[in-house]
């Protein structure tokens, strides 16, 4: 299956704006990608690309004064098979885990374990460890929120979620990561492209999308608790703890997005 992927941004500066911008897809879909994937900006400016400590390729720029454009555009080449299910995973012991999962079990800036962790324990401390456990929190996620557009905030964290029962994908996400983490599940935040393939095509806007990934016996395994469904076609771009380590933009001013469309298409 191929894919067609691209964003055009642009934002509107009153002066000088350093930023960092995490537009590439990941490492892990480098070879997927049919050509190199540069990002253009108009006007032309320099940049530079490192790798950040989740192995995210981030992207340095100084943005000018006045308007500036940022677009890339590809294709990529996927399997064409849902996300993977595996009932069977069991749950690995918190002193067994590899080291580098730990800071997965944190709170973080949207999730805020220490409020919602007596909460969890009554919710899903009867369960099976392992998947199930996992499966349950995203259904639990899934039919607690309601999905809206209009009701975005930057600022909305897990616990917010959980009482105000309404936000976005990236919303979903948090809840369900900070559940997981109060189970002693890691859980980290994911970035990226997912088109409406082999589902109903819904009205709304193409936006980045969310999800999250799980440690459990034989690897991480990927979770969705806004669809609570496998989905096929998802590109990852970036992970980390919560939304704060994978902002698309980061800006250090005053940045006004000016302009923003994502393009995720299958190809016939």
């Amino acid at each position: 299956m191929e894919i067609r992927i691209g964003y055009d941004l642009a934002f509107s500066n009153a002066m000088p704006t350093p930023a960092i911008l995490l537009l590439s897809v990941h490492p892990s879909r480098l070879e997927d990608l049919s050509e190199p994937q540069p990002i253009v900006f108009g006007p032309p400016i320099p940049s530079q690309t490192y790798t950040d400590h989740f192995g995210n390729i981030c992207t340095r720029v100084v943005m000018p004064p006045g308007t500036l454009s940022i677009s890339s555009h590809n294709v990529v080449c996927d399997s064409g098979l849902p996300d993977a299910v595996e009932p069977n995973a069991g749950q690995i012991a918190v002193e067994n885990l590899p080291e580098e999962a730990l800071e997965f079990l944190l709170g973080s800036r949207y999730c805020e374990t220490d409020r919602l962790s007596d909460t969890a324990w009554s919710l899903f401390g009867r369960l099976p460890p392992g998947w199930a456990r996992v499966q349950a929190i995203c259904d639990y996620v899934h039919d607690r929120m309601t999905f809206s557009y209009p009701d975005a905030r930057s600022t909305r964290t897990a616990c917010d979620g959980h009482q105000e029962r309404i936000g976005v994908c990236r919303d979903f996400a948090h809840l369900a990561i900070t559940l997981c983490r109060c189970m002693n599940i890691p859980a980290r935040y994911c970035t990226g492209y997912l088109g409406d393939i082999g589902v109903p095509p819904v009205p709304d806007p193409m936006d980045f999308s969310a999800w999250f990934e799980v440690l459990l016996e034989g690897g991480w395994y990927t979770f969705d608790a806004r669809h609570n469904c496998p989905r096929i076609g998802r590109i990852l771009m970036a992970r980390g703890r919560d939304a704060a380590d994978v902002a698309f933009s980061t800006s250090f001013g005053p940045a006004h997005l000016a302009d923003f469309r994502v393009i995720t298409d299958e190809l016939p």
